[in-house]
């Protein structure tokens, strides 16, 4: 065989470039995952901090209004252009226009400690996918990236960001994958996507950062029955999770529309808020809530607790303050779950455990990511009750959603909607049945 038949065939091998591209995106989502894990690790310590202060210091939610006003004139003065959030990440993906202003990261981390150092009820996924966004971004003029590397890196720094805030690689890096366009998957930035998720993860972690663990005691026996229980579960789950995300954009639209100046939406939002926690007498639905999230897989739960959080971190949101969702929906669903086990014969922790996820994936529609996460956080025992849940969550909680510029890439029921390509803020008036 002649040198040059030998070029002839390795120029024929696509395993080749695809070598090639692995080296390239192994090289940059290293350099990603230790930037982006080391501040997500830097955000949670902050948060603990924030957190434990707070309940040390009580008194400190009575200046909730000037935290808000504080967060708001930051924002007014500084972050216009990125006062979107999570929102502007799915734009720029969507319609490329400029690169992600870096300030985008120290202003919402800041505004996020700010949130709950005040008492505010807020979540952290949507400041480390900020955060992960926004450095991801800087990559694209640092390595001269295509237009179409430009969005893999997107894809990339939101799973980094995900990953690495809640110690869940494998869903991590499935979440950016999916919550892009609603009903589809790129699968075309899958390997960038896992190494980002994965290196992110692991710089975090080595900052000693630990991540909360939770355990589900006891897995019911799948049958027809319970099959048809973990259905009914999954309906109310999504029905919640609907429920949250049309709070969160009423109150939104709300401020929006009768308080015109932004610093005072989240000062006369933090007196409404100090001023219903002074009355319930109780922090238990302010901050992340992670002990009542513990209690909840098994320990009874107040009927109410679910909807209070709602309302509380809906408000919150929808004022302006600033913080994720997430964590604040792993509440609402894991009290949910437990207050289930009244009208719904399955074990207490495994009820939990799928509304901890399955009201995450109705409010983000992303059921696979969530699927994933609740067998990286509870086992794979409980594995199918947690699909089925998630995947009836994600049907039911309509086109509805958190995030109000993903856009519609497959409709969940084509007999209530056909039409693609719309972003959720617009399919009112769309309904087409057949």
């Amino acid at each position: 065989m002649t040198r040059n038949t030998i070029k002839q065939a390795l120029s024929n091998l696509e395993q080749i470039p695809s070598l090639l591209y692995l080296i390239k995106w192994f090289c940059i989502c290293l350099l990603l995952g230790a930037v982006a894990g080391s501040v997500s690790a830097f955000f949670l310590f902050s948060l603990e901090w924030a957190t434990q202060w707070r309940e040390s210091h009580l008194w400190i939610i009575a200046l909730l209004p000037i935290g808000g006003f504080i967060i708001g004139l930051s924002y007014h003065l500084y972050g216009n252009s990125v006062v979107k959030g999570n929102n502007l990440l799915l734009e720029e993906f969507h319609s490329p226009k400029k690169i992600i202003p870096f300030k985008m990261a120290p202003l919402v981390l800041f505004g996020t400690v700010v949130t709950h150092l005040f008492g505010g009820s807020a979540g952290r996924e949507g400041t480390a996918v900020q955060i992960g966004g926004a450095i991801a971004d800087r990559f694209t003029s640092v390595f001269n990236l295509s237009r179409r590397d430009r969005r893999i890196i997107l894809i990339a720094g939101i799973s980094a960001g995900f990953a690495s805030v809640f110690g869940t690689p494998l869903a991590g890096g499935i979440f950016s994958l999916e919550v892009l366009i609603l009903g589809r998957i790129r699968l075309d930035a899958i390997v960038p996507s896992f190494l980002a998720a994965i290196l992110a993860n692991y710089f975090c972690e080595l900052w000693n950062v630990s991540h909360t663990h939770y355990h589900i005691d006891q897995v019911a026996e799948m049958n027809p029955i319970n099959l048809l229980w973990a259905l009914l579960a999954g309906i109310i789950f999504g029905l919640v999770a609907m429920l949250f995300s049309k709070s969160t954009h009423f109150w939104s639209n709300l401020f929006s529309r009768y308080i015109k100046y932004p610093p005072l939406r989240p000062f006369i939002g933090g007196i409404v808020l100090a001023i219903c926690i002074y009355v319930i007498g109780t922090t238990k639905y302010i901050g992340l809530g992670v002990p009542t999230i513990e209690a909840a897989f098994n320990t009874s739960m107040n009927s109410y607790d679910f909807l209070a959080k709602l309302l509380f971190t809906s408000f919150t949101l929808g004022a302006g303050f600033k913080g994720g969702e997430v964590t604040p929906l792993f509440y609402i669903g894991a009290t949910l779950g437990n207050v289930l086990i009244w009208c719904i014969p399955l074990p207490m922790g495994l009820l939990a455990g799928m509304g901890f996820v399955a009201v995450f994936a109705g409010a983000t529609n992303t059921p696979l990511a969530c699927t994933v996460m609740g067998i990286e956080l509870f086992g794979i025992e409980a594995g199918v009750f947690i699909a089925i849940a998630c995947a009836t969550a994600y049907l039911f909680s309509g086109h509805s959603g958190v995030y109000s510029s993903q856009i519609i890439g497959s409709p969940k029921n084509t007999n209530y909607l056909r039409e693609k390509g719309l972003h959720l803020s617009e399919i009112k008036n769309k309904r087409h049945p057949k």
